[in-house]
């Protein structure tokens, strides 16, 4: 597999508060990554500097041979790489359609055939077209966030806790479709609190604390490993 991002001793945070401290990091092409860990221990921080949301400090961003340290979010869309907040990752008054068009907006290239494709990923969606975002379930409001995700064709994508509040069985729905989407070209990093279900579904998994990697692995050995099982995977004994 070829190397579409690496990071190397990666520091940043918000404004002049440092969260990530000389992080590294690297996934391939056609991979699902997931990165575990407690509440603060820099997951989210650590998708936001490379996306440019939050404040970069020093270190090396390299995707696909590229340095793209301090690149705007836009220039970042434009080269590939799309985001899924775990929060507001809808327009609430827009219809699903303007939701999906909203994602095209940095194409001059008709959305029409990126739509259907939308469409034939999440099926749930394309009867409710005209329907406003805010009248959605939370499954299918996180599948509306994938689809206008997936509108600027990216070949990564950052998914910040996508199974957040759901239930179990639309859990094991949205994981199903993460996946489809790794099998059809696109890699994707993952956060997750569900991290048994993530990990059982990703090729290869790290785990942050303090704003530090403490330890990475290949995914189904992580989901074996019998400390990572008690202190990450919530089943510790007492």
């Amino acid at each position: 597999m070829s190397k579409l991002l690496k990071v190397t001793n990666l520091n940043g945070g918000y404004g002049s508060v440092q969260i990530l401290n000389g992080i590294d990091f690297m996934i391939n092409q056609g991979e699902i990554v997931t990165i575990i860990g407690p509440n603060g221990s820099g997951k989210s921080t650590f998708i936001k500097v490379l996306y440019g949301l939050a404040t970069y400090f020093s270190g090396d961003i390299v995707f696909d041979n590229e340095s793209i340290s301090k690149t705007r979010t836009d220039m970042l869309v434009s080269k590939g790489i799309s985001y899924v907040p775990q929060l507001e990752n809808v327009f609430p008054n827009l219809s699903i359609l303007e939701n999906l068009e909203m994602g095209a907006y940095l194409s001059n290239e008709d959305p029409s055939d990126d739509i259907e494709r939308v469409f034939s990923l999440f099926p749930d969606l394309r009867n409710r077209r005209y329907d406003r975002a805010f009248v959605l379930s939370g499954g299918q409001r996180q599948m509306l966030a994938l689809g206008r995700a997936l509108m600027s064709r990216p070949r990564l994508l950052l998914l910040d806790e996508p199974t957040a509040a759901l239930s179990p069985l639309l859990i094991n729905e949205i994981m199903k479709k993460i996946v489809e989407l790794r099998d059809n070209g696109v890699t994707i990093i993952l956060i997750e609190q569900n991290a048994k279900s993530a990990l059982m579904h990703s090729d290869y998994g790290y785990i942050f604390a303090n704003g530090k990697v403490v330890y990475n692995g290949v995914a189904n050995k992580m989901i074996d490993n019998t400390d990572i099982k008690e202190y990450f995977l919530g089943t510790k004994k007492d």
